[in-house]
């Protein structure tokens, strides 16, 4: 499928902020911190199963009872959902939807899959909320009430807040039955109505899964807990590159880079988004500028060490999906 063009323009307009930071800092230089980790980048990127492993039990709670996956085939969907939504221009949307396929094809109805794809964004972006705002809590004390940085960061969260609302009570009151047409134009529209079995299979399942408290308060407990144990990432990372930092220090660094990452989401992979980011968070800590794209740019490592072969492994799946079907339907079409 050939890449639409409002997508081309903002992955080279990543492509090229992230460049020109680079090379404003130095490229050689932050090539010589990168360097610095070593054999560590493979230790940071292993460390990363650990919060996929947290977030996949809040995504298999949400699951019905009689439908639910054993772990290990959750967490490989996962890896393939973050592997299409980190490497891909799909607006973090194409990871969920290939998420859902992935499970449909272990026996999980359309409408299990599609919803418990949908609560589960739904959690991920409220607790990701509240990991902001102990992020907000951590900056407080390194800057005065009043900075520039705070307001603006709160404000951002404030956005994210009304638009999660929005989005939960459209979801409760049968968005996708009532937007079916509308759905069908927009990307990916059709595909999640078609995989879920209908509008209305779609809409039933969700309101049954909010119909379910403790489901809900278990899945977002986990959920998190991914957020927190991510803080873990960051800590690994300036302990490789010989920049260590405090937990809450860390802690500051990954809630609020996540958040500006989520405010990034137009630009796929958040491309310069991302390192400006840490750029600002870095200086509020004192760290070198080099060191801070140093530690957004481990991150892009870890990314494409786990997400090239999770792409790989989702293409060749796929490609074996379709090579059975038409084989199935060359021997079972009638001889003329």
């Amino acid at each position: 499928m050939i890449m639409k063009t409002g997508t081309f323009i903002s992955l080279m307009t990543g492509f090229a902020c992230l460049i020109a930071l680079l090379i404003w800092q130095g490229i050689g230089e932050v090539a010589g911190i990168l360097a610095t980790a070593g054999w560590g980048l493979l230790v940071i990127t292993a460390f990363h199963l650990i919060p996929m492993l947290s977030s996949s039990m809040c995504w298999r709670i949400l699951l019905p009872v009689q439908h639910q996956l054993p772990l290990p085939r959750l967490l490989v969907a996962r890896w393939i959902g973050e592997s299409v939504n980190s490497m891909l221009p799909v607006a973090q949307i194409g990871g969920e939807f290939a998420k859902a396929r992935w499970i449909m094809r272990h026996g999980i109805p359309g409408g299990a899959a599609g919803s418990s794809v949908v609560v589960e964004v739904t959690i991920s972006l409220l607790t990701q909320i509240v990991f902001t705002i102990i992020g907000l809590a951590a900056l407080l004390f390194y800057l005065e009430l009043n900075s520039s940085l705070v307001i603006e960061i709160a404000i951002g969260t404030s956005v994210m807040v009304a638009l999660l609302i929005a989005f939960y009570t459209s979801q409760r009151q049968q968005m996708f039955g009532k937007s079916a047409s509308l759905l069908e134009k927009i990307a990916g529209g059709k595909q999640w109505l078609s995989i879920s079995g209908g509008a209305a299979t779609l809409d039933q399942a969700i309101i049954e899964i909010y119909r379910h408290k403790k489901v809900l308060a278990a899945a977002s407990t986990w959920r998190l807990c991914s957020w927190v144990i991510g803080t873990g990432e960051v800590w690994l990372i300036m302990y490789f590159l010989e920049q260590p930092v405090s937990l809450p220090e860390a802690l500051l660094l990954e809630s609020l880079g996540q958040a500006i990452r989520a405010a990034g989401f137009l630009i796929p992979a958040s491309l310069g988004i991302q390192e400006g980011g840490f750029l600002l968070l870095g200086a509020v800590l004192g760290i070198p500028p080099q060191t801070a794209l140093a530690l957004s740019l481990a991150k892009r490592v870890r990314e494409l060490t786990l997400g090239l072969p999770g792409l790989i492994t989702w293409q060749l799946l796929t490609g074996q999906r379709l090579w059975k079907r038409h084989q199935t339907e060359q021997i079972t079409e009638p001889n003329l």
